[in-house]
Order: structure tokens, then C-alpha cells, then sequence
């Protein structure tokens, strides 16, 4: 076991014996109360604590957890942000496997205001500030990323890295994320639409988390179908860009496996609907989570697996 994910409300019974990031948010239209989201490997890792990051290492792949508390008085999210990245990029430096590949950003309150900015506004700055402070680009050749707001809980990001760097894949439906206008707030998101990996045989395909937009604007607003219907055609571009640069031949959309955030509860049946026709019985786990613009219902992340 490399790392895991655990997706629900309970907590683990006993302590994982790996990194395991705890997305503390129901699952939704499923009879499990958890789920369990595990990378495996064929030797054993080894394991290690850095500046509060939990890691482990098999051969040139490394996944890792950072979790940080927002306390009364304490640091804001912009710091936090900035701190938890920094962490990350000197463990990547001293384990020599300086390419990140896939995020994942889970915070409290992601569409709240504090001093006067919305937090995933100052989650950006603080992302954004960590990339340049590590002489990282913050354009084009950026990992795979998603980020979401949850009840409570303390910054949590979970992060796969590797040897070599990923190849970013774009969408020509939407602006680069990077690009956005500064009406989305004053530093961009720092993540590619889409990243395809080496790992050694392999080919891993990652989507980042993808929503209802079109250039760079939100739309069917109110409209959780619609939202679920426009995230999947921005899913399929991607996937044929992702083909074109594939050396395994590429993915369809039936192969890929699926995580589903949905803000109102009420609204899984119809995006599992929704789902159901455009991706058959492949896999996928609806989470009750809060997407980064308060107009957006859904979010949509893949991810995929081939040997070469």
C-alpha cells in the first residue's frame, strides 16, 4: 500500500499504516458509508514523517499527506496554503522526485469570506505564492489538481509525485485555469485540466476536478442536470486531447474511474442519472462537497489506469 484516500464521515478505527487523507464529507446514493480510494504497488515502500507530511516512497513514486488546523488566531488559509506547499516541494527536493503529478485540496468553508476574500481565493494566493517561492511555474507545466470545500476539518492536501514530469493536457472549451480574469480573484488556480504520467509500464491519466464551464464562465446556473451534462462534454474534450498524446492507444470514457462532488445532497440521483448514460457502469462515488464558485452544483474528477 502506497496511500490511500477514505471517503465518509467515519473516521478510521484504527490508524492507517500508510498515508491516508480522510475526506470528511458523506458519501451519497450508497448503501457504504466509506470508501476506500487505495494506489498499490508491487514492493515495499518506505515509510517516513517530514514537517508534518506522511509519506511513502516505492521505487520513484511517492505519495504523501499534509494536514494543517486552522486555529482561533491562528494562521489564515493563504499561510496555510503557502506552508503546506512548501513542506511538500522540499520533501519532493530531498526524495529527488521534484514533479508533482496530482492534488488533491480538501478545506472548510471553500466558498466563505474572511478578511474581506473569498477562502478559495486565499487558498490560490497561497498555492500560487509556494509555487514561486520553490521556483515553480504557475503556468503550463503544472500538476493535476482539485480543490474543495468540506464542513470542517483542517487543510488537507494529498499529492503523487514522481520522477519525471507530467505532461499537461488543456481544454480548448475552457481558459487554462491558469489564465482566468482577475474577477476570479487575484492570483489563478495553479493546476492543468488534465495530466498524463509514467509510472514504469504504465500510463496514468488524471482529470482534474471539472465543472460547468465554458471559457471561463460558469453556466446553467440552478440546473444540477444541465451543470452534470456540460462537466461530462468538458470530461470527453479532455479525454481526446489526452488520446492524442497517449502511447497507450488513450481511454475512454467507460474505463475511467469517477469521484463526484455534489453540493446538495438532494441532487446525487440525478447526477448518478446523468452519469449512468455517459459513462455505463464504470465506477463512481458521489461526496457531499462544496465546489469553488458557490454557483456551481457539481464537480467531476477521473482518473485511469493502462499498461504499455
Amino acid at each position: 500500500m502506497l496511500g490511500a484516500g477514505l471517503l465518509g464521515l467515519q473516521p478510521p478505527a484504527v490508524a492507517a499504516g500508510w498515508p491516508l487523507q480522510h475526506l470528511r464529507a458523506p458519501v451519497l446514493g450508497s448503501n457504504q458509508p466509506a470508501w476506500h480510494e487505495a494506489w498499490q504497488v508491487a514492493e515495499a515502500p518506505l515509510d517516513g514523517h517530514t514537517e508534518g507530511i506522511r509519506w511513502r516512497r516505492a521505487g520513484d513514486l511517492l505519495f504523501g499527506v499534509i494536514e494543517l488546523a486552522e486555529t482561533p488566531g491562528g494562521a489564515d488559509l493563504r499561510t496555510l496554503s503557502t506552508q503546506a506547499y512548501a513542506r511538500i516541494f522540499r520533501l519532493l527536493e530531498a526524495q529527488a522526485l521534484p514533479h508533482l503529478w496530482r492534488l488533491w485540496n480538501y478545506m472548510a468553508d471553500i466558498n466563505g469570506t474572511a478578511a474581506g476574500l473569498e477562502r478559495y481565493r486565499q487558498f490560490n494566493l497561497g498555492r500560487a505564492e509556494a509555487f514561486e517561492q520553490g521556483a515553480r511555474s504557475v503556468v503550463g507545466r503544472v500538476p493535476a489538481a482539485c480543490a474543495l470545500g468540506v464542513a470542517g476539518g483542517p487543510l488537507s492536501v494529498a499529492f503523487l509525485a514522481g520522477p519525471t514530469a507530467a505532461e499537461p493536457l488543456e481544454n480548448p472549451r475552457q481558459v487554462s485555469a491558469y489564465h482566468y480574469p482577475a474577477q476570479y480573484g487575484p492570483r489563478s488556480p495553479t493546476f492543468s485540466r488534465a495530466a498524463l504520467v509514467y509510472p514504469p509500464g504504465q500510463e496514468l491519466l488524471f482529470i482534474s476536478g471539472t465543472a460547468s464551464i465554458v471559457g471561463h464562465e460558469s453556466v446553467h446556473p440552478g440546473d444540477v442536470v444541465a451543470q452534470t451534462r456540460e462537466s461530462m462534454d468538458n470530461v470527453a474534450v479532455v479525454l481526446e486531447q489526452a488520446r492524442r498524446h497517449s502511447r497507450s492507444g488513450g481511454h475512454a470514457l467507460s474505463e475511467l474511474s469517477y469521484r463526484a462532488y455534489v453540493r446538495h445532497a438532494a441532487d446525487a440521483p440525478l447526477v448518478q442519472a446523468v452519469m449512468a448514460e455517459r459513462v455505463g457502469a464504470a465506477p463512481l462515488v458521489c461526496v457531499l462537497a462544496d465546489v469553488c464558485r458557490a454557483e456551481l452544483l457539481v464537480e467531476i474528477e477521473a482518473h485511469g489506469l493502462r499498461p504499455l
